[in-house]
């Protein structure tokens, strides 16, 4: 391997650690050795769609879009601002939430399920009033489902936009199918099964949705204000833009984020690209080579 092959290889190495590091957190390096090295049978095998889904780089921007997308049910949000401590540590949240989808997609049936218990455990206490009076709990069904339907919706669409190898239509009715197992367990009554359900159900809530002041600071703070190195702004704000173009026209409406015209949409979509192509290669494992140094 000459020098610049390995300054190529260091270079990939540390930017992988360092974004693994953000995304998993300190205990990242144990999780994941148990997730993927610990024996027993799983719930999805190795040619299930959803671990195709959640262990893609467009998982970045759909992370985002999901979350921008769940802030609009004004009970959801209510529950995250009051109890999730987004703001203090919005670092933590998204390591607690990237390892519960670790874990259940690719860890072992037991743990996967521990996890859930935990999950659902935790939502048995979340529970107040918003400003307006209204009562939210988080082990409520609905908000539930409306959290899951958000989440899968933005997964897959992040994946047929960014993924390395997109779903065709039979792959993302059996990606929706897979994410059902785990919304059953978390306690969502009939979670959809295919795309026409989940169409169905995402278009049901829209009475519902809404952009309350809670949303519109998150938005603020997911787009604006990033807790982040300004070396690492730059990225951050190409995965942002992105995640706010591919959002349906009305939830953008919702929360005053602008409309993107067909040739910067094209535009943004060319630099996600890039970004999850770059962050792809960053994050997969080096193939073994043989020395010729």
């Amino acid at each position: 391997m000459n020098v610049s092959a390995r300054g190529l290889l260091g270079l990939r190495e540390r930017i992988g650690s360092s974004l693994f590091h953000r995304v998993a957190g300190p205990e990242g390096p144990v999780n994941r050795a148990r997730i993927h090295g610990a024996p027993g049978p799983r719930w999805f095998g190795p040619d299930r769609p959803i671990r195709t889904v959640h262990g893609d780089a467009s998982m970045f921007i759909g992370g985002l879009r999901a979350l921008l997308l769940q802030s609009l049910h004004p009970l959801a949000m209510a529950a995250v601002a009051a109890h999730s401590g987004y703001r203090g540590d919005p670092w933590g949240r998204l390591q607690r939430t990237s390892t519960f989808l670790a874990v259940t997609t690719f860890g072992p049936a037991a743990d996967a399920q521990q996890t859930v218990d935990h999950v659902r455990a935790v939502h048995e206490r979340v529970a107040g009033t918003t400003a307006t009076g209204e009562k939210y709990h988080a082990a409520d069904p609905h908000l539930l489902a409306w959290v899951h339907i958000a989440e899968v919706d933005s997964f897959l669409c992040a994946h047929r936009l960014y993924g390395a190898h997109p779903l065709d239509a039979a792959g993302r009715d059996a990606y929706i199918a897979d994410a059902a197992r785990v919304a059953t367990a978390l306690g969502v009554l009939d979670p959809p099964r295919d795309q026409a359900e989940l169409e169905d159900r995402l278009a049901a809530y829209l009475p519902e949705l809404r952009a309350s002041q809670e949303a519109r600071e998150a938005a603020r703070f997911i787009l604006l204000h990033p807790p982040l190195p300004w070396v690492a702004r730059l990225p951050y704000a190409v995965l942002a833009l992105n995640a706010v173009a591919s959002l349906p026209p009305w939830a953008r409406r919702h929360l005053g984020l602008p409309r993107v015209p067909g040739t910067e949409s094209r535009f943004i979509r060319m630099t996600g690209r890039a970004l999850t192509s770059a962050i792809r290669w960053a994050m997969t494992p080096p193939r073994a080579t043989s020395r010729t140094d």
